[in-house]
This record gives C-alpha cells, sequence and structure tokens, in this order.
C-alpha cells in the first residue's frame, strides 16, 4: 500500500525523466528560484508559435515567473493526427500547450480570440477579431502576470509580412503594454480587483522567420539563452526540443530528435519602454528588494540554501516557516479554491506576492515529502449526483506532522492525525456534491461574436481551461504552523499492465443525443429522414426525445419514446424533416426529457495518445440546409486524407459511399463507382503512391476522380495528376484567404459549372474562413480546364483553385477550393458545385 501510495505526486515529473519535485537538487533549484520576483512574458498568435528556448532558459534557468500567452487556441489549423478541426482542435491544441508547458516550466494563457485561419495581413486579422475585446483580454493577463518584461514572437508592421495573426499579435502586445498601467484603460477589470501594473519594456524576440519591416533599426541587444539545467543536466535545447515536439496535431514529433547545442545565442529588438543596453532586465529589481522590507527575505533564502542538508531537507523547514512569515508581513495570501466554484476568486493582494506564497509552501511540503491523492471510483457524475472521494497522504520523511483535517465543496472535516514515515493514512468524504455545470471548454459554452469566445463570468479569462470540478485541500499541523496542500478529486480507471490510471472527473448528463450528421441538405419542399441517437450514461433511463425546426420546417413525428435499461446503450429515432418551398438555412436542435430534467448536448470524446481525454458536451444541432440542388452518378468511393468530413457530405447528396482502404485496394475495384473522390492531402500519405496509377487507370477507362488540396513540402508522390501539374512558391502567395474574394468563372459554360446545377456567382456567397489554399503554380494548359479565378484584395488572380483535365475517357479534377471547410460549414453553393464535380460525366 505505502508503495503504491508514494506513486501520487512523487511521480509527476514528466515520462521523459525529470527529477521528482521533492528531490534535494529540485528543492535548492526551487529556492533559488524563490529568491527572485523577476518576470517575464511571452507573446504569439498560435500554439507552437512560443519560443520554447526562450521560455525553457528563463523559467528553468534563472528561475523567473515565466508565461506564455497564445492569442488564439489554433482551431483554424490543421491536424495531422486526426478528422478533428475547429472546435475540437482548438481544444487539443490547448492541451498541446499545456503538455509543453509541463516541461519547459512555463504558465500558460489565451485571449478569446478565434483563430480563423491564414490572414496575409493584420487589418484583415483585426476586422475579423474585435480589436477592443481581444486587447482588453491582453492588458488583463498582464495586469494578472505583472510581466516586468514583454517578448513578442513576432515584429509589429510596418512591413513584417507573413501571418497576419502573427503581426497582429505583436500590435496587441505594444499597444497592451502602454495601457496596462493605466486605471483610465479598462477600468472594469478594477471593479473586479486586478490593478493597473506597466512593464518595463516590450521587445521582439528577433527569428529568422519573421522581417521585421524598421524595427530592426531599434537598439538591440544579443543574449545567450541556452545553458544546462542544473537538476537533469540536460540542455536547455533538449527541453525546448522536447517541449515544441508536444505540437504533435501539427507534425511537431521531428523536434524531439533535433540537435541539442548548449550555447543559443538571440536577439531582442527594442520596441517600446526603457531600452535594454545589456541584458534584458537591465534596470528591473530582480530581488526582493523590490519590495519595501524585502532584503530580509532574501537573506533568508540564501541561509537556507547555505544549510540545506540534500539528506534531511525537513531541516530546513523551520527557516522556511520564518520566511513565510516575512511573506505575509509584506502582504502575500493563501489562495483557496475551496469550496468548489464554476470560477475562481481574484484574491487580494499582491498577483507576485501571492505566487511566490505558492510557491513557498510547495518547497516546504517537499521538504516534508507530503505526498497526497484524492480518488473516487467515479469516472463520471451526473448534475447534483454525489460520489464518495478518498483521501490519502502518505508522510516520506520523520518531521513531526499532524493532518488535521480536508476541506472540500461539502464542507470541512476536521480531526487530528499524527502522520508516521512511510505509514498511509486515508480518510473518506462522501456525498461530495458535483457542480450544476456540465464538463465542457468554458470558452464554447456560448456562441461565439466577431471572431471572439464569448464568456460570461470575466474570471475565466486567460485560463488555459476549466477550474477544477471538485477542488480540495488537505491541512497539516506542524508545530504552531498550518500548511495547506491544494489538490483535485481524480477518477481511478483501470490502464495496462494492471497500473491505474488517474484522470479528471467528468460531470455528464445523463442521456446524450446525437444527430446523424452535422449537415441535413434538402431540396426545397423536399423531405428527408434525419436520424438522432439517444445514448443513457446511467441505467434506467427513460423519457421521450424531439427535434425542433425553424418556423417553416416541419419535423414527424413530434416526439418518440424511449427506454434505456443500463448505461452505455443507445437508441436510434428517425424523424422526417420537409424544408420550406424557398431556399433558406437554419439549425436543427435534439433534446430529451427524462424525468424531471431536460437535456440536450452531445457527447464527444476527444482522444489522442500524447494528450489525456478531453470530453465535450455541445448543444446536439444540426445545420438546416435547403437548396435547389441535383446530382448525377449514385455510387462514390472516397479515400481518406488528413482528415476532413467529405464523405458524410456525399451522402448528404445522395451518394451511396463506399470508404476505401488504400492498403486493401486491388486492381479493378474501383470499377462500378461513378466517381473516386480523395480527402485532402491524401498526396501526402506515405501509403498513397501505389494507388495513383490504378486511380488514372479508373479515369482513362471512364471513371471520375477529385483530388482535393496538398501541401508541397509533404508530398509523396511524384504526380498530382496524369498530367504535369506542380505546386511552388510559398504558401501566402499559394491561397486566397479573403472567403468573400470576387470569383472570375473563366470557362462558364464547362459542365462543371452547368450540369446538373448552373453555378453563378452567387453560388461563392456565404464561404467561410478561406477560398482555397495551395493553388498548383503549373501546369499543362494544354490538358487542364482553369474552371475559375480568385484573388485576395490587391494581389493577382490565382487560377489553379478547380482544374479539370479530360484523360481518356474520364475526367481528372484537382481542387483547392476549400471544400473541406465549406462542406461542414453547410454552405450551399459549395454544395452544389462539388455535384458537379461528382457528377462530370455522368
Amino acid at each position: 500500500m505505502a508503495a503504491a501510495l508514494a506513486l501520487g505526486l512523487l511521480a509527476t515529473a514528466s515520462a521523459a525523466g525529470d527529477p521528482a519535485p521533492d528531490s534535494a537538487a529540485q528543492i535548492l533549484e526551487d529556492l533559488r528560484s524563490l529568491g527572485t520576483v523577476a518576470t517575464i512574458l511571452h507573446i504569439g498568435a498560435h500554439p507552437d508559435d512560443e519560443n520554447t528556448q526562450l521560455i525553457a532558459h528563463y523559467s528553468r534557468g534563472r528561475g523567473f515567473r515565466t508565461g506564455y500567452l497564445s492569442i488564439t487556441r489554433g482551431d483554424g489549423g490543421q491536424n495531422e493526427m486526426g478528422p478533428d478541426f475547429d472546435a475540437k482542435l482548438g481544444v487539443l491544441r490547448t492541451q498541446e500547450l499545456l503538455a509543453a508547458r509541463e516541461i519547459d516550466a512555463g504558465r500558460q494563457f489565451f485571449t478569446r480570440a478565434i483563430d480563423f485561419g491564414f490572414s496575409k495581413s493584420e487589418e484583415e486579422t483585426l476586422q475579423f477579431w474585435d480589436r477592443e475585446q481581444v486587447l482588453g483580454d491582453v492588458v488583463r493577463v498582464i495586469r494578472q502576470f505583472r510581466p516586468d518584461v514583454i517578448v513578442t514572437r513576432f515584429p509589429p508592421p510596418p512591413g513584417s509580412g507573413g501571418h497576419g495573426h502573427h503581426t497582429a499579435s505583436a500590435m496587441l502586445a505594444v499597444e497592451a503594454f502602454k495601457l496596462a498601467g493605466s486605471s483610465k484603460a479598462y477600468p472594469e477589470h478594477l471593479a473586479e480587483g486586478l490593478t493597473p501594473w506597466q512593464p518595463t519594456r516590450v521587445v521582439w524576440n528577433g527569428n529568422t522567420f519573421s522581417r521585421g519591416g524598421g524595427v530592426e533599426r531599434n537598439p538591440t541587444i544579443t543574449a545567450d539563452i541556452g545553458g544546462v539545467d542544473r537538476v537533469s543536466g540536460e540542455p536547455f535545447s533538449a527541453i525546448a526540443n522536447r517541449s515544441r515536439a508536444m505540437h504533435k496535431t501539427q507534425g511537431f514529433q521531428r523536434f524531439a530528435s533535433r540537435p541539442t547545442p548548449v550555447e543559443v545565442e538571440t536577439t531582442f529588438i527594442h520596441l517600446a519602454g526603457e531600452v535594454a543596453r545589456q541584458d534584458l532586465f537591465d534596470g528591473v529589481v530582480t530581488t526582493w528588494d523590490r519590495f519595501p522590507g524585502g532584503s530580509g527575505i532574501a537573506a533568508a533564502i540564501e541561509a537556507v540554501i547555505g544549510n540545506f542538508d540534500p539528506k534531511r531537507p525537513e531541516a530546513s523547514v523551520p527557516q522556511l516557516f520564518e520566511i513565510r512569515r516575512k511573506l505575509d508581513a509584506l502582504g502575500a495570501r493563501h489562495v483557496s479554491r475551496v469550496p468548489a466554484a464554476e470560477t475562481p476568486p481574484i484574491p487580494a493582494g499582491d498577483p507576485v506576492l501571492n505566487d511566490k506564497r505558492e510557491q513557498l509552501d510547495r518547497i516546504i511540503r517537499h521538504c516534508l515529502r507530503i505526498d497526497v491523492r484524492t480518488t473516487t471510483a467515479n469516472a463520471a457524475v451526473t448534475p447534483h449526483e454525489r460520489l464518495t472521494a478518498r483521501h490519502a497522504v502518505l508522510l516520506g520523511s520523520r518531521a513531526d506532522v499532524s493532518w488535521t483535517g480536508v476541506a472540500t465543496s461539502a464542507g470541512r472535516d476536521e480531526f487530528s492525525r499524527p502522520l508516521r514515515k512511510d505509514e498511509p493514512a486515508a480518510h473518506e468524504v462522501r456525498e461530495l456534491a458535483a457542480a450544476g455545470v456540465l464538463t465542457h471548454p468554458y470558452w464554447l459554452r456560448e456562441d461565439a461574436k466577431a471572431g471572439v469566445s464569448q464568456v460570461s463570468d470575466p474570471r475565466l479569462i486567460g485560463l488555459p481551461e476549466n477550474p477544477p470540478a471538485f477542488p480540495t485541500e488537505y491541512w497539516f499541523r506542524i508545530g504552531d504552523e498550518l500548511l495547506v496542500v491544494p489538490d483535485e478529486v481524480m477518477a481511478t480507471i483501470p490502464g495496462t499492465e494492471g497500473k491505474d490510471v488517474l484522470r479528471d472527473v467528468q460531470v455528464i448528463a445523463p442521456v446524450s443525443l446525437r444527430l446523424g450528421s452535422e449537415v441535413a441538405l434538402l431540396t426545397p419542399g423536399g423531405t428527408r429522414d434525419v436520424s438522432v441517437e439517444v445514448s443513457a450514461w446511467r441505467p434506467g433511463v427513460a423519457g421521450s426525445v424531439r427535434l425542433e425546426a425553424p418556423p417553416g420546417w416541419t419535423v414527424a413525428p413530434a416526439r418518440q419514446e424511449f427506454e434505456l435499461a443500463e448505461a452505455g446503450r443507445a437508441a436510434r429515432f428517425v424523424f422526417a424533416v420537409t424544408a420550406p418551398r424557398q431556399a433558406t438555412s437554419g439549425r436543427l436542435a435534439a433534446s430529451a426529457e427524462s424525468g424531471s430534467g431536460r437535456y440536450s448536448t452531445d457527447h464527444i470524446e476527444l482522444v489522442y495518445p500524447h494528450l489525456p481525454p478531453q470530453l465535450l458536451q455541445p448543444p446536439a444541432t444540426a445545420r438546416l440546409v435547403c437548396t435547389d440542388i441535383a446530382i448525377r452518378g449514385r455510387t462514390v468511393g472516397y479515400i481518406a486524407g488528413a482528415g476532413d468530413d467529405t464523405a458524410q457530405a456525399l451522402r448528404q447528396l445522395g451518394y451511396d459511399v463506399t470508404e476505401l482502404e488504400i492498403g486493401k485496394l486491388q486492381a479493378g475495384q474501383l470499377a462500378g463507382l461513378d466517381a473516386v473522390v480523395i480527402g485532402v492531402r491524401a498526396f501526402e500519405r506515405s501509403d498513397f503512391g501505389p494507388v495513383v496509377p490504378e486511380l488514372f487507370r479508373y479515369v482513362e477507362e471512364g471513371g471520375t476522380v477529385v483530388a482535393q488540396y496538398n501541401r508541397p513540402t509533404a508530398l509523396q508522390t511524384k504526380s498530382l495528376g496524369p498530367y504535369e501539374l506542380s505546386i511552388q512558391g510559398p504558401a501566402s502567395d499559394l491561397r486566397v484567404t479573403d472567403e468573400s474574394s470576387p470569383v472570375v468563372l473563366l470557362a462558364p459554360e464547362h459542365p462543371a459549372l452547368t450540369t446538373p446545377n448552373r453555378i453563378t456567382l452567387a453560388d461563392f456567397a456565404g464561404w467561410v474562413q478561406e477560398r482555397g489554399a495551395y493553388f498548383p503554380s503549373a501546369w499543362d494548359p494544354e490538358r487542364y480546364v482553369a474552371v475559375l479565378a480568385c484573388n485576395d484584395p490587391g494581389e493577382r488572380a490565382l487560377t489553379g483553385g478547380l482544374l479539370i483535365a479530360r484523360q481518356g475517357k474520364g475526367h481528372y479534377v484537382y481542387t483547392s477550393l476549400a471544400f473541406f471547410r465549406q462542406l461542414p460549414a453547410g454552405v450551399p453553393g459549395a454544395y452544389r458545385l462539388f455535384a458537379n464535380l461528382v457528377s462530370l460525366g455522368k
């Protein structure tokens, strides 16, 4: 039992072999960090923008409070590992950043800005976002974290070039730097308990992938941000590479094997504030001398370090408590997160002092080797259900420690239990009430507006994820001193090889609903069957399910009864949905009534091997699209690429879809199919090459192949088509990011624009995020017909977005238009055009 319990927080070191937090070497390093109050905030646009070398150096090397503020969560990016995009991808990339910070020891922050994909200008970016709201979020994080120095990853304009989000992130950083110290800027922050804070300077961390316009002429310092971690002996570059490699959805696994030099030189270019001449923290008081009366704290910390006995860390505890009393005299406060609340309080006092007191309490705990673990057998609870939490403690030293209580949302249990070395102690708290709010990322609970997530409670803004659903505190008495150790209730899940795994306890609905597809496509006056699956997460669930449609639409029957005897069971119900007689769109919502409750959420689990499982419970809805549309042919084969919803869109169009497995594709297997559609970036699959000749043979014999976009840097095949077709040049020159950019029909009478649906410019209205990406730059004009052209404002027209060639008896289509975004969004014109492409030759 003792051995098993000792695997608690003592085992929180990373899998890569970081030392345990209570190792003597780590305690000494934490004491050195306690001796500084310096803070640095790094600001970029996306997950994976951050300079992990910078973060590792300042956090693990110099012991500074180090944070990374990502303006977005990366929800507009790509996914190299699965089919999850948009909001789901943002959740995954948030967790990748948190995993990276676990390695490089930085703190993570976000604004509410939504990543809407590649942007060519900061003007477009700041038009899409609500600039004032996003700027206010940056100011808020500065006031919360109180950095002395801000480091942008990208330069501000003029002439910075590249991604508009990148440039905008630098603009926001500089502007927020100038506003954060003024009580007139965002006064609502002050009403919430925050106070103005003025950093000393903001600089750009110069890099090779950003052009800085005129700022390169600003004062510049050069610094070595390399070095070796004193605890692990690992170069900071190796730690940085491991951290960066956590961005696996972006294909960054390769960073783990990159070179790990000890010396890493970088430049910092002045943007605003006081000019640094030699060191980034010139003129900043980084020691306790910053606070009146703080010099005694610095001396006391040095004394602890000088007297530290690696074999008996607990001997330092009396001196550490004396330091804590000095900290409290300066105004430091213990910040309690119990009882459970949906949002954390903004504590009184100086955030830096409060952080340092928290750090000191962790050091005391590690010196005493107090390990705690709070577990339950309940992996999930429904709103207002109760669970039993088991609180366990193991003391790893011979210090005189008494366990005096636990605090939970159910209240505080007080007792007095002396602890003995290596003898486990436990206490159970029964009937711990679940919070009434379902587990779902806080920034996704409300509909977004103006490119910004809506968050009703401002105290959540900036947090990387939801606060713990079931926080708890352990209370210990050491002599006359009280030590509070925070924890949260975790579910014990059986893992592989007989080892239990700890997971967050989820708050779930007892009934979840899932519509058969994200889009329901109908013709005017037409009727379509729409399915909804009702799943029970508790036994004995019964009630009725219904679909709600906008005015003008009808649903039959009005409701259907369900009864599910066991948890885990599901039942499928079909409703007939009839569209109005005119083209329109709307939203279809599923709901269930069971007992005294009404439930209307889906239950989506995101499982990736490098991240903890994530649960989303969004509203169970689908987009209703009513448009005049026709198809030709009936059977379509689909070859998956990097992940998209094209197969589901084809089914909505009315096709019978066969999902083809590349490894099992045999000669002649494509015969009988009316068309084959290839998913996005399929040509980047390592196993795709052998399939290409069979696809070209299929076209030669009269078939139609529709290939979607690929990136030029990752192609695994020699050819993108049966004739010359290539993609070359900078990515920004090969895409049209303005989703409303004018479209020119170059071949208006081509069957792709006439049969079976007449395509007009109206079909390009309402597109989302972009027109397309990675347009071909060269092709055989004698073989391919360029069907349309489009361009971003002020740029040359790109004519490679839709290329069609006749090969033998069939048609080969290569399109870089962003169908993979338009079809799930229910854009009618995109469906009509895509139907024409699949119908070619029929």
